[in-house]
């Protein structure tokens, strides 16, 4: 049976819209994308780094991380990103999708999901994907959350625990803080 991990950047207030470019997310008027780039945090994660048998991605996320990863040649993660399988939760989207390695999860994603963690023995890893990380939560699928949390307050933008989420408790198993003062906090969900 595999593990759901959410793998995300936040500031302090729990933005998680457009860390990594200021182009990458303007829905809602949002301003201020790019703010996680000064802080590098994704290559400091090191070890909290979850290991990544496959990834689970909302089709917004799909669509923003297809039009840009891709294109990254010189990038090392371009290429394992290319060679990870990408499940992709969405109602709009057809197949064949354009990314190869990507399938489409057909009917409700939390159905779909709970019968991809039995037949699956590697991880599910969820990056961004905020719609379908709440739509989890409220079917009790996550298992883990890996959050890197900036030392920002950014005061609005799209939240991972908007108002109105779903109750979860969970455990701290693991915390680091990199030079930068990202706090790498690992929580596993308690059912």
């Amino acid at each position: 049976m595999s593990k759901v991990v959410v793998f995300t950047n936040l500031t302090l207030d729990g933005v998680m819209q457009a860390p990594g470019r200021p182009d990458e997310d303007r829905r809602g008027g949002f301003e201020h994308g790019g703010w996680g780039a000064p802080y590098a945090a994704m290559t400091a994660a090191g070890e909290s780094t979850p290991h990544f048998g496959a990834l689970l991605l909302g089709r917004w996320t799909y669509e923003e991380f297809y039009a840009y990863w891709p294109k990254q040649k010189d990038s090392p993660f371009s290429a394992r990103l290319d060679n990870l399988q990408k499940y992709v939760a969405s109602t709009t989207l057809s197949e064949p999708l354009p990314w190869i390695n990507s399938t489409l999860l057909k009917g409700d994603a939390a159905e779909a999901m709970a019968r991809l963690k039995e037949e699956l023995d590697k991880d599910l890893v969820i990056m961004g994907s905020g719609e379908l990380v709440q739509s989890l939560m409220r079917a009790n699928l996550i298992d883990e959350y890996v959050l890197l949390i900036h030392p920002l307050v950014l005061g609005s933008g799209r939240r991972l625990f908007p108002e109105g989420s779903a109750f979860a408790t969970l455990r701290l198993v693991g915390a680091k803080t990199t030079n930068t003062g990202v706090v790498i906090a690992t929580y596993a969900a308690t059912r």
